[in-house]
């Protein structure tokens, strides 16, 4: 591959609801343009950007690809982000490092769900874009009804769309495409320019008088031009397209079969003309020593690279991809990572074409690469100069909110799960876990089920670390609603020394923190010095819980009386009495069981909004309120957590997979009685069959 150097430079991202067919278009565009002798597809898995074995065996992208295209001497960093819902991360990732968005539509479905997901990703980048009506071959394509929703829906957001591609044929009889800006048809694999066919005529001559209209509000100059002769040059109109393109203002519309290769180098053609290069792409800023700075995208700027991505494979080791903003990199060079405060070797420089490496010696101002076996650096970092600080910030990625406990197979698996998931997650940034201290649990959250399952598979093809997944338990905590006493004695006898101890306590519930332990111990009935033990022995009940096995807290304990004996009275014995002691006046103090009340923010499509409601009402959730907002409207709700473990699943079906949430933890309330009762039971059962063992 040959040098290019920031103004021959395209990025751009594919994006759509999954199955739209942004991987063969990214296929038939390496194909079109020379970068490959034939045309690979989905399933056969022989496709350039889903080479991962795990996107081979499901057939659906899971990871964002690279793969650079060169055409007219430009090279055009094709990004192939995944369309399902649950790799949402990848296609952030995707567009936080794209200057443009191409947004495909099937012709059959028109705008579905993950065109809106698309559409909303690539305003939060501000990305100009284009929509592509893909598989116009499919029975029951349909150009002008699939262009009708998509006026419709790019003007409910305030934005105009154009025609600049007609069909020539449909369905089975798709043959080509007519490009309205240089009027002139493309047939087949778009490779020679042919006359339109005369029943096209009208309607491009219509459309190209929309056109020009349309480049002529790129520039006064050009409205000026426009006014006085009628009409615009094939250059001027160019310019004007690419001013209206640039500022957002038009959403370009066109046509293919990127299966078939048809409509494929009319687009190629209309990327370079009318998608910015990164000299021209929005501003990009970081936090430097003394604010922000904007990054300038050239050469001889300082240093300031962004890692979209990081991958660990077994046979290569670890991959990092990253888009320069400003400056350039050199094979060899040393590069300061700011985040991690560490000196990174680049050996090894690489553009990406899937899997394939092309080394290179420079990677200049604008470019997407990869660099392999870097020790610190993970997706998120910055790239810098060492004198010249620079941190440019990550995206918005949403919350996790699909929970999984997670155990290891084996005794083996067990001492690697912790580096294991911290690996799994600095690679992708919508991946988290923690260990729950309420539950002991090893908790993994991600995007859904399709998500999760993929990770631990993932784990173990990658890491070699089995691990099963199951519900997570609910930290539920224990408490206590009135004060209450009691007393135990301790007494055990088994030739030798015996152990003798016997305490009396009171306990209230106590809101100024989580526990206070205190005496009122007069005369000489109990030494003080057992009031540690005493303390100990209480302590780990209220960790393991006094009798639901949750942690029990805003307890306060009053030693007011006990008995010791000289010779066989020892600290262990008081712990036993005390912790015994403690569990009976826990009985007696109303024990309740508090769980985690999350508040929900439910966003969902108006038309859903009293679904959504009735289905919270069904999970014990209390409604505080909504906004509404562009035809969406947002549920705030407080919910137990309990009820929410399928939400993720739930709201997308009432929804159609428009609705999504966010959650946090908001306070504890008192579990009611009939949920409450059946976890205490299966505590004791639990308890029982613990003793008969």
């Amino acid at each position: 591959m040959k040098e290019y150097t920031t103004e021959f430079l395209r990025n751009i991202a594919l994006v759509s609801h999954g199955g739209a067919g942004k991987t063969m278009l990214a296929e038939a565009f390496l194909h079109a343009s020379g970068g490959t002798t034939r045309l690979g597809k989905v399933e056969d898995g022989t496709t350039a950007s889903d080479y991962d074995e795990e996107e081979i065996r499901r057939s659906i992208s899971i990871y964002a690809s690279m793969v650079p295209v060169e055409h007219r001497d430009h090279k055009v960093n094709v990004i192939d982000a995944p369309g399902y819902t649950d790799f949402v991360g990848e296609a952030i990732s995707a567009l936080s490092v794209a200057d443009g968005a191409i947004i495909l539509v099937d012709a059959v479905a028109g705008v579905e769900v993950g065109t809106e997901l698309a559409w909303r990703y690539a305003n939060d980048f501000k990305l100009p874009r284009f929509f592509l009506i893909n598989k116009m071959d499919r029975d029951n394509a349909d150009f002008e009804k699939t262009y009708a929703g998509l006026e419709e829906f790019a003007r409910g957001h305030g934005k105009r769309t154009l025609k600049v591609q007609l069909p020539v044929g449909e369905k089975q009889n798709f043959k080509g495409v007519v490009d309205i800006i240089g009027m002139k048809a493309y047939m087949g694999d778009g490779k020679a320019a042919s006359d339109i066919p005369a029943d096209l005529k009208e309607a491009a001559d219509q459309a190209h008088f929309t056109l020009v209209e349309a480049a002529a509000e790129g520039e006064d100059e050009l409205m000026e031009k426009y006014l006085e002769n009628g009409s615009l040059t094939h250059e001027e109109m160019v310019r004007g397209l690419k001013d209206v393109v640039h500022s957002g203002a038009f959403v370009l519309v066109f046509c293919g079969a990127g299966g078939r290769e048809i409509g494929v180098v009319p687009l190629l053609n209309c990327i370079v003309d009318l998608m910015p290069s990164p000299l021209k792409a929005v501003e990009r800023v970081a936090q430097g020593k003394a604010g922000e700075e904007v990054l300038k995208p050239s050469d001889t700027e300082p240093l300031a690279a962004y890692i979209w991505k990081t991958t660990a494979d077994p046979f290569v080791g670890k991959m990092t991809y990253f888009r320069i903003f400003s400056g350039s990199i050199q094979a060899d060079s040393h590069v300061w990572n700011q985040n991690k405060g560490v000196d990174e070797r680049m050996s090894g420089l690489h553009f990406q074409r899937g899997k394939e490496g092309i080394p290179t010696k420079i990677v200049h101002a604008g470019d997407i690469a990869s660099v392999s076996k870097l020790n610190a650096t993970s997706t998120g970092d910055t790239f810098c100069d060492k004198n010249h600080p620079l941190t440019i910030a990550k995206p918005k990625f949403p919350a996790a909110l699909y929970r999984v406990a997670v155990s290891p197979k084996t005794q083996a698996d067990a001492a690697k799960i912790s580096p294991t998931l911290t690996r799994l997650c600095e690679e992708d940034m919508t991946l988290t876990w923690q260990n729950d201290p309420i539950t002991r649990e090893t908790v993994l959250q991600g995007m859904g089920d399709q998500h999760i399952d993929v990770a631990v598979h993932r784990a173990q093809v990658k890491f070699q670390v089995g691990l099963t997944t199951h519900e997570p338990k609910i930290p539920y905590r224990e408490g206590i609603t009135r004060k209450a006493s009691a007393q135990y004695r301790h007494k055990k006898q088994s030739g030798g020394a015996g152990q003798f101890g016997e305490v009396h306590l009171r306990i209230e519930p106590y809101h100024e923190g989580d526990f206070d332990f205190t005496d009122e111990l007069v005369g000489m009935n109990l030494s003080k010095s057992y009031l540690p033990p005493i303390e100990k022995g209480i302590k780990a009940t209220m960790e393991r819980g006094a009798f639901a096995g949750y942690p029990m807290n805003n307890v306060r304990v009053i030693v007011y009386d006990g008995k010791e004996h000289e010779v066989d009275s020892k600290p262990v014995a008081f712990e036993i009495a005390g912790r015994e002691a403690f569990k009976l006046a826990v009985q007696s103090a109303g024990p309740v069981l508090f769980e985690p009340i999350m508040e929900v923010h439910v966003t969902v499509p108006d038309a859903n909004m009293g679904d959504a409601m009735s289905d919270l009402n069904t999970r014990r959730g209390r409604v505080q309120g909504t906004e509404t907002e562009h035809g969406y409207t947002t549920i705030i709700a407080h919910v137990p957590m309990a009820e929410l473990m399928h939400y993720t699943t739930q709201i997308r079906s009432i929804t159609g997979g428009r609705g999504y949430f966010t959650m946090e933890l908001h306070h504890y309330d008192v579990v009611p009685t009939n949920v409450a009762m059946p976890i205490i039971e299966a505590h004791k059962k639990e308890m029982e069959a613990k003793k008969e063992e």
